[in-house]
């Protein structure tokens, strides 16, 4: 994991994990972490690099290290961000549910969890492995752009979506327009990405000479 954070004194941590491909991590992804930290109170946040997405090409997908990097360069100058290998070194499929197990190990079930993701991958919720365990031992907190709406989520869960709104959070975040994919397509067109993600960032992709080509544009 090759961090650990340190317990408060009289109460558990309350933790968020952010998990995603971070190909490459970007200004939304730190807005929206940083309002979740102030809204929900927690001590730290977690950016965890997905290893081996079960739901992506792994041809796709930048290098490991390079998106670890990119991370690390992100959340460097927040004394309340950290970046966790978990994933990464686990060398196998990145599954939630495997991740928040873990966090429960290390802490000794001392622990408050939420995991930040965004409201699109909410929607498809019921198609993650040990969804009904997940939302029982953890807490979710969805951003989403403004004016996004969730009625597809009631239809989703039907007469449970009462018991389950106990358990996600939503949190409108602005900067939620700005997306991996979109940084990636400007860089294939050479086209400006300043502002879209932190300098050092900036710096590392032109410096590797990363998403550039045809294979960028996905």
């Amino acid at each position: 994991m090759s961090f650990l954070l340190p317990k408060n004194s009289g109460r558990p941590l309350t933790l968020g994990i952010m998990g995603g491909t971070f190909d490459p991590v970007h200004i939304g992804h730190l807005v929206t972490a940083e309002e979740a930290r102030q809204q929900f109170g927690l001590d730290y946040v977690i950016f965890i690099p997905a290893g081996a997405p079960p739901h992506k090409d792994q041809k796709l997908i930048s290098s490991e290290e390079h998106r670890y990097i990119m991370t690390m360069l992100a959340v460097v100058d927040n004394p309340y961000f950290t970046v966790s290998r978990l994933e990464i070194d686990r060398k196998s499929p990145s599954y939630t549910i495997d991740t928040v197990r873990r966090f429960f190990q290390i802490y000794n079930n001392e622990l408050n969890l939420y995991f930040i993701t965004g409201a699109d991958a909410i929607l498809d919720i019921k198609t993650w492995k040990d969804y009904g365990e997940l939302l029982e031992i953890c807490s979710f907190i969805a951003a989403s752009r403004p004016g996004y709406s969730f009625n597809k989520l009631k239809s989703i869960f039907g007469p449970a979506f009462k018991k389950i709104t106990k358990k996600i959070h939503f949190l409108e975040i602005p900067a939620m327009s700005i997306s991996s994919t979109y940084i990636r397509r400007r860089i294939a067109k050479g086209k400006t990405i300043k502002y879209l993600t932190p300098e050092p960032v900036e710096q590392y992709i032109y410096k590797n000479r990363l998403y550039l080509g045809s294979g960028a544009i996905r």
